[in-house]
């Protein structure tokens, strides 16, 4: 993981799953993660056909848009994201290790408690999975 992302976001491995993140002039987010048999969860989803997790798609998701709103300076720097909601959640095809995903990311709606997004990961042009998520930004201490 690069050192921008770990400025973006306060993940860590191994549960970063942003290798990079794209501010587009039209507002939108282009983020991308690259699966690797190193990754913690192929161990046991599954040892004989390795699958990421549909939640793990939906975290990389919503990690690649957390680190959008802080690379296009839309949020205050050092803000954490809690996971609020997930809607319309749709798993489409498989993500196997050795497959980068590119993640496409809308912003819904933004304040300065809260940001709404929607997006795509995809594999080469197939959809793996879409969703609408919701994520609460705060301190860690204004959140207990």
């Amino acid at each position: 993981m690069s050192d921008e992302i770990k400025k973006l976001l306060p993940h860590r491995e191994p549960f970063l799953f942003v290798d990079s993140i794209d501010v587009n002039e039209d507002g939108t987010y282009t983020g991308y993660r690259k699966f690797t048999d190193n990754d913690f969860f192929f161990k046991g989803h599954f040892p004989d056909y390795p699958v990421v997790p549909g939640v793990i798609l939906v975290e990389t998701m919503a990690q690649c848009g957390g680190a959008g709103v802080a690379k296009a300076g839309l949020i205050p720097t050092g803000q954490i994201f809690f996971f609020a909601t997930a809607e319309k959640v749709k798993f489409r095809n498989q993500v196997r290790p050795g497959d980068t995903v590119r993640i496409e990311i809308e912003n819904m709606r933004i304040s300065k408690s809260m940001v709404k997004q929607s997006g795509k990961a995809f594999v080469g042009e197939n959809v793996a999975a879409e969703a609408t998520w919701l994520c609460l930004i705060g301190s860690a201490d204004n959140m207990k």
